[in-house]
Parts: structure tokens; C-alpha cells; sequence
């Protein structure tokens, strides 16, 4: 019992945010902070400020999950196979400056 105090303490700390979530556990985004990042930064592959972005993603440079802000200044394009290697490493959140 003690051990699982401990362990939820240390999470708690660690995460010190309100992190909102969906009725299925992800994390939310605003879809405004999205479209106002497409606005200004235009897709890599085809150039367009809306809709898809084949074999793009927009990322949150310091995740939503690590407190990081859903805001236009924290995103960038990143190609799919990148995200998928960042996803493996992204939950270590000493990587955000703070």
C-alpha cells in the first residue's frame, strides 16, 4: 500500500498540470490552436494553409501530456515516421524547458 502512495505522489508531482481528457482517455486539443498553426505555417508537402497534410503531423514540442501548452507557439510539422520515433521517447518530460 505504501508503495502505490509513493508512486501516485511522485506522478503527482511530476505532472503538476490539469491535464484534460476525452470520454475515451486522450488527451484534448482545441481545434483552433490547430488551425491557427496551419495558417501560418503551411503543410511541408503541398503547401496548403487547411485540410490534410499527407505524411505530416502537426506535433506539440512539448506534449500536452508533459503540461505542454495547445497553442500555435508549441506546434510544428513533423513527418509521420519522425512522430512515431518521438512518440517512443516524448514521455521523459525533462526534454520541455520550463
Amino acid at each position: 500500500m505504501l508503495a502505490i502512495l509513493l508512486a501516485l505522489a511522485v506522478g503527482a508531482s511530476h505532472h503538476a498540470c490539469h491535464l484534460d481528457r476525452d470520454m475515451r482517455g486522450h488527451l484534448r486539443r482545441t481545434s483552433s490552436a490547430k488551425r491557427a498553426f496551419k495558417a501560418t505555417h503551411p503543410c511541408p508537402g503541398n503547401g496548403t494553409t487547411g485540410g490534410r497534410c499527407a505524411g505530416y503531423v502537426v506535433d506539440h514540442v512539448c506534449p500536452l501530456a508533459c503540461c505542454g501548452p495547445d497553442s500555435p507557439a508549441n506546434m510544428q510539422w513533423q513527418t509521420s515516421a519522425e512522430a512515431k520515433a518521438k512518440d517512443a521517447w516524448e514521455q521523459d518530460c525533462s526534454t520541455c524547458a520550463r
